[in-house]
């Protein structure tokens, strides 16, 4: 063998690392590109791109339900492509192939060579959710590579012990606190972890705690804000509990956690947890093993989200490939090639599940909801349906008012999805837009003038207590709708108000 195959990189510490497959990497990292390119230009805004693009219009450092990050970039892209959903997603995309990549350089920091390195890259990207959601601009899709990318800072850490990685990964974290307000709850775990089973001189090193300074001042403008409005940000954990419930709450969390990893990440993600925690080669990284399981049960217990700890995944898939290809390494030949063949058939299965479940069908082939809870789980699907609908709608009963009317008229919303469709799709068109829903609600409430009020999708019963006059002028029902948003929605005039917003409006607001 030549000098040039068999070199390898050392680091400063003296240790190697096989060499980075480079070429099988960027051939996964492509297909990925290229699907989620793909699915970015499929059908329409998601209903929370819609209120991040609301949110960049109404700057703060503080908001309800995330932080400043994702509506800053959201105006960015909307201001490079005014009106484009496609190039409002290209960050996601690029993100979220970079994280296929890292996925496959934390197996090379595992001591992985190029059969786990295009394992750990083929496991991410044939995960249903890990990849597709990237096709969507969401605090999730950014969250999820940030983890990624820390955790390869901590695992490089741990092989090199450069601090410099600690204070590296502090300013991605100090990043990710303006995105989504899980990663704390990674590095309690790490904390706890690492104290528990190494490396402890992790807790002590000086430039982890010099980068935790660092993320407390760059999250001291989001807290000021949150102390000042009742901690919303606190309050959404019981919101979200309730919405977990919808879809088998705890009892479902563990399948549904391993599910949306597909088929071969669910066998990577399983085995790369026994492999750090029992495997002699990874004992330096075992206690990342052991971070997963806590983040589950934590997750677990308090009602999270089924996706909060996918961040980790990267880091097990990684150390799943590793042992995976050791494990082939020293069967016997007729073992190896039933494992071989068995790997090749579920990266076939996860490949073929992915690319379904890719947003190729045409509308008119797309079934509506049965439901609520299908509704729920499809909510990528029929999250985008139904805006030009609910658009019209609204604007044609503005079009309506008297000359009178129209001059102090708003338009309240009963979801923030609602809200931010209006928004962006006829802001200049309607009288100024409201709604109490989530974050929407601290944009402002209306003005006690307002002489008609256009409820879109409030109660009846709500309406009636606080107008003298209450009357349906529209209904918006589209066949693909996502119920209670553009599904099933009546638009109400609303006159003579009884009780003033500032009082009413408190009450209204929900997260």
């Amino acid at each position: 063998m030549t000098e040039t195959v068999v070199r390898q990189e050392l680091d400063i510490a003296g240790e190697e690392r096989p060499p980075a497959a480079t070429a099988g990497i960027a051939v996964v990292a492509g297909v990925a590109f290229a699907a989620l390119l793909f699915s970015a230009s499929r059908y329409n805004y998601f209903g929370d791109e819609l209120y991040f693009l609301a949110a960049g219009r109404h700057p703060s450092f503080g908001y309800a339900d995330q932080g400043p990050v994702l509506p800053m970039l959201a105006r960015l892209m909307d201001t490079v492509a005014p009106g484009s959903f496609f190039v409002l997603r290209l960050p996601a995309v690029a993100l979220t192939t970079l994280a296929v990549v890292v996925t496959a350089l934390l197996a090379r920091e595992f001591g992985g060579g190029r059969g786990a390195q295009l394992l750990a890259a083929a496991a991410y990207a044939t995960s249903p959710f890990l990849l597709l959601q990237g096709k969507m601009l969401t605090t999730n899709a950014i969250d999820t590579v940030l983890w990624v990318i820390i955790t390869w800072l901590v695992v490089r850490w741990v092989r090199t012990r450069r601090d410099s990685l600690l204070l590296c990964a502090a300013l991605v974290t100090a990043l990710d606190m303006q995105v989504k307000w899980l990663i704390p709850f990674f590095w309690i775990a790490v904390a706890v972890t690492s104290l528990a089973l190494g490396p402890r001189e992790l807790v002590r090193r000086p430039l982890l705690w010099l980068g935790g300074g660092i993320v407390l001042l760059a999250t001291l403008p989001t807290l000021i804000w949150q102390a000042g409005n009742g901690w919303p940000q606190l309050r959404m954990g019981e919101v979200i509990s309730g919405e977990q419930g919808v879809l088998g709450g705890r009892l479902m969390f563990v399948p549904l956690a391993l599910l949306t990893a597909g088929i071969l990440g669910a066998v990577v993600l399983v085995y790369g947890v026994w492999a750090l925690l029992r495997t002699p080669a990874l004992r330096p990284y075992r206690f990342l093993g052991a971070t997963l399981l806590l983040l589950v049960a934590v997750f677990l217990v308090t009602g999270g989200r089924i996706y909060y700890m996918a961040g980790m995944y990267g880091a097990v898939f990684a150390a799943g490939a590793v042992g995976l290809v050791d494990l082939a390494a020293r069967l016997d030949p007729s073992r190896r090639r039933l494992l071989t063949g068995s790997g090749a058939a579920a990266v076939l299965c996860s490949t073929a599940l992915v690319l379904s479940s890719t947003p190729w069908q045409h509308p008119d082939d797309i079934a509506p909801p049965a439901d609520d809870a299908e509704a729920a789980i499809a909510i990528g699907v029929y999250g985008e349906f139904g805006w030009p609908e609910l658009t019209a709608t609204v604007s044609g009963a503005a079009a309506e008012l008297a000359p009178a009317e129209r001059a102090n008229a708003v338009v309240v919303t009963d979801t923030y999805w609602q809200a931010g469709a209006l928004d962006q799709f006829a802001r200049d068109e309607l009288p100024p837009i409201y709604s109490p829903s989530r974050g929407y609600g601290y944009f402002g409430r209306p003005l006690d003038e307002a002489s008609a009020v256009l409820a879109v999708g409030l109660t009846e019963s709500f309406l009636r207590w606080n107008f003298d006059s209450v009357e349906p002028v529209g209904k918006v029902d589209s066949r693909l709708g996502f119920p209670g948003s553009t599904q099933d929605v009546t638009v109400w005039k609303c006159t003579g108000l009884r009780h003033s917003w500032a009082e009413t409006w408190p009450d209204l607001m929900h997260l």
